[in-house]
């Protein structure tokens, strides 16, 4: 996680570096001083990239090395299961289609829809976690 964690401090410094940038830039190219709303939004960028490469540095000196953190590691350390993978499920589908319904909903202000695409949101989050739960076993 070190390599993630490294790539997640650049795009922060990058970002805070782009928001002086457009500070300057902006201030000398308007007439109304500098335009605070892309200011905020890249030091608002830099420090959410900067909480995500601290939690991944964090996590990466808890856990055992991985073959993408070692300079040492063969292609051949990286074989082997990943992890199980759905091999066709239909829910992240549904879940994006009533999360731009609730997009839709803010955007036209319709609470009513809103509320609807929340209720089915969260049904179509608890499908696409317990799809594969088969309950507690009983041996």
């Amino acid at each position: 996680m070190k390599a993630e964690a490294r790539i997640f401090f650049i795009v922060a410094i990058f970002a805070v570096f782009m928001a002086v940038v457009y500070w300057v830039w902006t201030a000398l190219a308007a007439t109304h001083g500098p335009e605070p709303v892309g200011i905020v939004s890249l030091f608002l960028t830099g420090g959410l990239a900067f909480l995500a490469g601290s939690y991944m540095q964090f996590v990466a000196r808890r856990i055992e090395p991985r073959p993408e953190d070692r300079e040492d590691a063969e292609i051949s350390d990286g074989a082997g299961e990943l992890g199980f993978f759905s091999p066709g499920s239909y829910w992240p589908v549904a879940m994006a289609a009533t999360a731009a319904l609730a997009a839709l909903a803010l955007a036209f202000f319709h609470i009513w829809l809103l509320v609807i695409a929340l209720v089915a949101l969260l049904i179509t989050i608890g499908g696409l976690v317990f799809e594969y739960h088969t309950g507690p076993s009983h041996d």
